[in-house]
């Protein structure tokens, strides 16, 4: 996490009136509204609960009344988030013992069922008892593997964890990364060979291309390897990420292309039909929630990196803020819709997907708030927004009775208060995350 956002305040503002600093009673008052809901509506509705005293690892489905329910297959990105989950709140939490439990279990499911022992890397999937489903690897799936163990290591200081950690990253290193183009391939079968696209490949499926969701999360799980392992190779391919990302992904336009051919051709449609642009959505549009949260990862990777005025980073980092701002953000109630997209022959962006998933809200109130820190005076009032935002989890995401977060914002998808509360895409990592680092910079801790 962003440990010191001081370097930024110092050499990109020269306010002379700062209204962040303005509102310190207020911010006070929010930071302990959000920390005691962390701790009383999302963390205790997790843990212990759902560890798995059985086979190891964390269950990961409940109902929205959080009961366990299905069958509880094991998920490579569910276990290490709650992995994570748990050693920051042992970390953050010290006297609460069944944190640092709960972390050492989810550690050691990683490193003893969820690692292939022949081939190396993270097993996509198995069951509740640890039998293989699917396995192949992903570079995402891996990603959060290493962020994870990193989390781990910094907890324990446990030699063996950051042993783990290092085989890891290098079994990415070996298999994923790129060393003609840069990057990493996303699929891999199991001994670690990339899955190429062929002409049997389906035009709608994501295989053989290389994407922004995995890169955002490679440069995350770097970010954090780097704290705890400063090796140089760690380093390079963390600079090497936030250049790709910043430069290549992104470029000035505001937002993130989502997928690429192998040598970073952008994957688009908007030269087609309307039939065919639907049709490949899921390929070609403007993703709300993963443009902000990048902006935030590509300050921390830089902020890591130690690059001295990095004024090309904070441009960026600022520009995918507004650009989600300008286009996504529902001014009345607050909240971000979910996707857009840029039509040929329409002016602008059109929102083709009007949920507001947790995760993004999350992401986007962290932002917001750090926004608000370093451009304190802007126009576009980063502080109100991130105080509007809260109010709008607060009443249409953050479930009160039963506790956690509602997978979308129930004024535009009212039923999902029935929702499963917990699956493998969806655990406490994102909101987690998110508040502990706005509880950290409205007491001026970051």
């Amino acid at each position: 996490m962003l440990t010191d956002m001081k370097i930024f305040l110092l050499v990109f503002l020269a306010a002379t009136t700062n209204a962040f600093a303005q509102t310190k009673d207020e911010r006070l008052q929010l930071a302990n509204e959000m920390e005691n809901s962390i701790q009383h509506e999302m963390l205790n509705k997790w843990y212990p609960r759902c560890m798995d005293t059985l086979y190891g690892g964390f269950l990961s489905t409940y109902t929205y009344d959080f009961k366990p329910t299905g069958d509880q297959n094991k998920f490579i990105v569910t276990q290490a988030r709650h992995t994570w989950s748990t050693a920051q709140a042992a970390m953050r939490y010290p006297d609460v013992a069944y944190y640092k439990t709960c972390a050492a279990n989810g550690y050691k499911f990683l490193h003893d069922v969820m690692w292939d022992k022949t081939y190396g890397g993270f097993y996509t999937m198995v069951d509740r008892k640890g039998n293989v489903i699917d396995s192949t690897k992903n570079a995402y799936g891996n990603a959060f593997g290493i962020y994870a163990v990193a989390a781990y290591c910094k907890l324990t200081n446990d030699p063996d964890a950051i042993y783990f950690a290092q085989q890891a990253f290098m079994w990415l290193e070996q298999h994923s990364h790129d060393n003609v183009y840069k990057g990493y391939y996303q699929h891999m079968q199991r001994d670690g060979t990339p899955i190429q696209r062929t002409a049997s490949t389906p035009s709608t499926a994501e295989t053989g291309y290389k994407d922004q969701n995995s890169s955002i999360h490679l440069l995350e799980a770097f970010t954090d390897l780097y704290s705890v392992w400063q090796s140089a190779i760690v380093r390079e391919r963390l600079y090497e990420m936030l250049l790709l990302i910043r430069d290549t992904m992104i470029g000035n336009k505001g937002y993130l292309t989502l997928f690429f051919q192998p040598d970073w051709t952008p994957v688009s449609y908007s030269d087609s039909s309307d039939a065919s642009i639907k049709a490949h959505r899921g390929l070609d549009h403007v993703s709300f929630g993963h443009n902000v949260e990048t902006s935030y990862l590509l300050l921390e990777a830089s902020h890591a990196l130690d690059i001295k005025n990095d004024t090309t980073t904070l441009r960026i980092a600022k520009q995918m803020v507004d650009h989600a701002l300008q286009n996504a953000w529902d001014a009345k109630p607050g909240g971000f819709y979910d996707a857009g997209y840029y039509f040929k022959k329409k002016p602008g962006l059109t929102i083709v997907n009007k949920e507001k998933n947790w995760w993004s809200q999350a992401e986007e109130m962290n932002s917001l708030l750090l926004m608000s820190q370093l451009f304190p005076n802007d126009p576009m009032q980063y502080y109100n927004k991130f105080q509007q935002q809260w109010k709008y989890i607060q009443t249409y995401i953050i479930d009160h009775t039963y506790g956690d977060w509602y997978a979308n914002g129930t004024d535009i998808d009212p039923q999902i208060k029935t929702a499963l509360k917990g699956q493998i895409w969806k655990g406490n990592y994102h909101q987690f995350r998110a508040m502990m680092n706005c509880v950290n910079r409205l007491k001026g801790e970051e």
